[in-house]
């Protein structure tokens, strides 16, 4: 499955950045942070950091960015971003976008406004625009400030996880599956943490 190929990528590129001695890993970290807002490919030097590796099924057959170029090329500028400053890895498995954004929201609310909904912070009104957006181009710009509020905060998130989602946010037949997971991640999972009842299902 191309989604799968999509996370092995990722993984592969993370790793290998986390390979790197420290100096080399920051270099390469700020050149990939060049990329954001950025259509893939644009940038000649950055072609090595997301398409070497890359599966044939992945890339583009007529020059526009596929679905699977659009989803690494994204959450690999992303993750440069919110590594930036960082002392620990800010790819962390099994934290989702909703899951790290409700961290976020409750942050917020934390500083602001206690007794406020989930669904009443600045925060959640980032989230849902993102949400909303209808092009790559658009979910680039609002993820992006989603990612510089969870780097302030230094959350963590799962990147390989954010980029199979990436992957199926851009097709028309999967987006509302992807956006309603991120919506129970947001909700149910954080709810019940709170209230230490777990899934039963």
């Amino acid at each position: 499955m191309i989604a799968d190929q999509v996370v092995h990528t990722v993984e592969r590129q993370l790793q290998r950045l986390q390979s790197l001695p420290e100096h080399p890993k920051r270099a390469a970290l700020a050149k990939l942070r060049k990329g954001i807002g950025r259509m893939p490919g644009d940038m000649p030097e950055l072609w090595g950091s997301f398409l070497q590796g890359m599966p044939p099924e992945l890339q583009s057959r007529d020059g526009t960015p596929s679905r699977g170029e659009w989803a690494v090329y994204l959450t690999l500028t992303l993750f440069a971003l919110h590594q930036q400053g960082q002392e620990r890895s800010m790819n962390q498995p099994g934290i989702s976008l909703g899951a790290a954004v409700r961290k976020l929201a409750d942050l917020d609310r934390d500083k602001k406004n206690k007794d406020a909904e989930p669904d009443e912070s600045g925060v959640f009104r980032r989230f849902s625009a993102l949400l909303t957006a209808n092009s790559a181009e658009e979910i680039s710009h609002h993820l992006r400030g989603i990612i510089q509020l969870l780097r302030r905060e230094a959350l963590p998130l799962d990147y390989p996880m954010l980029a199979r989602d990436l992957y199926w946010l851009q097709a028309s037949n999967s987006a509302p599956r992807v956006r309603l997971r991120w919506g129970q991640d947001y909700y149910i999972i954080q709810d019940q943490d709170k209230t230490g009842k777990g899934n039963t299902q």
